[in-house]
């Protein structure tokens, strides 16, 4: 990549360039957090889980900026003084963030780590291809997170590193991961229950971005489609009119939206089709402001699940009897 930033180059940025990789909206001073590892993080999702396991003991910046599409990311320069301090590098893997891992590699500690998750908790057998990522482009689908099983094994891979790194607190991590798996194993039988409520073959979605496609898989849904094909761009007249008569065909009642991929197309075929147009599901965009409750995986995903069993016709009390609060303090970095 042309961005690439050698170790010296990094190296010369300081320590200076660190803190401007870092959001001023954060929940607090990263430099002046207690913890004493130092851990880089991709995506939002991935920073939350990992600040729900490491609360205090651990120092924690986020790479990519909420709201930004995640597959078309490249990081600033800057990035690179982070990268080359870390004492671990999380990333979601699965082809997902290519240009911060190039970077990571190029420029991390020779005794750092960079853990791949989603590339290691997931077998090949299991990879999904579909609407947004066919398999002829060698990507499988990396939005594992948005499914509950899956955000349990992050939590599991996340704890392991933080414990080989820093055995003292391995108690520490373990606690906070059981809490953390005990709230989500509450979140995904609230979702058993409610999903219940919506009529029967309704559970299908047509999404603008695939990011819902383990979940579908583990709780019995259907994705019918995803507008935005392999490239990211909108689709073409032709598949707009095929999924215009797929959704008439198959009686789909609401189509979701991205409130990061803003959509015309959507709203035309909800037009055409009859069907609600939801613009809001938020794929690694937390909720709310770092620092507040529901700016977390839980608060992420309890919106999510709520939302779309809503527009599919159905209710969510057990959902909304969910609370999000974490056992431990978030002092990680949000970059806005």
């Amino acid at each position: 990549m042309k961005r690439l930033v050698t170790a010296v180059a990094a190296a010369s940025l300081g320590i200076a360039a660190l803190s401007a990789c870092s959001s001023s909206a954060s929940t607090g001073d990263a430099s002046s957090a207690p913890g004493t590892l130092l851990v880089a993080t991709t995506v939002s999702p991935i920073t939350s889980i990992a600040a729900s396991i490491g609360g205090d003991r651990v120092r924690i910046e986020g790479i990519v900026p909420e709201g930004t599409n995640s597959h078309t990311f490249e990081p600033e320069p800057q990035v690179a003084a982070l990268l080359s301090t870390a004492d671990l590098i999380l990333v979601n893997g699965l082809k997902l963030e290519d240009p911060t891992l190039e970077l990571a590699e190029a420029n991390k500690k020779p005794d750092a780590k960079i853990v791949e998750i989603g590339t290691e908790i997931l077998p090949e057998a299991d990879y999904i291809y579909d609407f947004s990522f066919p398999k002829e482009e060698g990507k499988p689908n990396p939005h594992l997170w948005t499914d509950t099983s899956y955000a349990i094994k992050y939590a599991a891979a996340i704890r392991d590193e933080f414990t080989a790194l820093d055995p003292k607190n391995a108690s520490y991590y373990a606690a906070n991961y059981d809490s953390f798996a005990t709230k989500v194993n509450e979140l995904d039988a609230a979702v058993r229950k409610d999903q219940q409520t919506v009529p029967e073959g309704n559970l299908k979605l047509l999404t603008y971005h695939d990011a819902y496609a383990y979940f579908a898989k583990n709780f019995g849904w259907k994705v019918i489609g995803a507008v935005q094909p392999k490239n990211f761009s909108d689709p073409n007249a032709s598949d707009v009119a095929g999924l215009i008569d797929q959704v008439k065909a198959q009686g789909v009642t609401t189509i979701f939206g991205s409130e990061v991929f803003p959509s015309k197309v959507l709203e035309e075929i909800g037009r055409a089709t009859g069907a609600k147009y939801e613009d809001s599901l938020r794929d690694d965009d937390l909720p709310g402001a770092p620092g507040e409750p529901g700016h977390s995986w839980l608060g992420l995903m309890k919106y999510n699940y709520g939302t779309m069993i809503k527009g599919l016709g159905g209710q969510t009390p057990t959902i909304d009897a969910v609370t999000v609060e974490s056992s431990v303090p978030d002092t990680a970095a949000y970059p806005q």
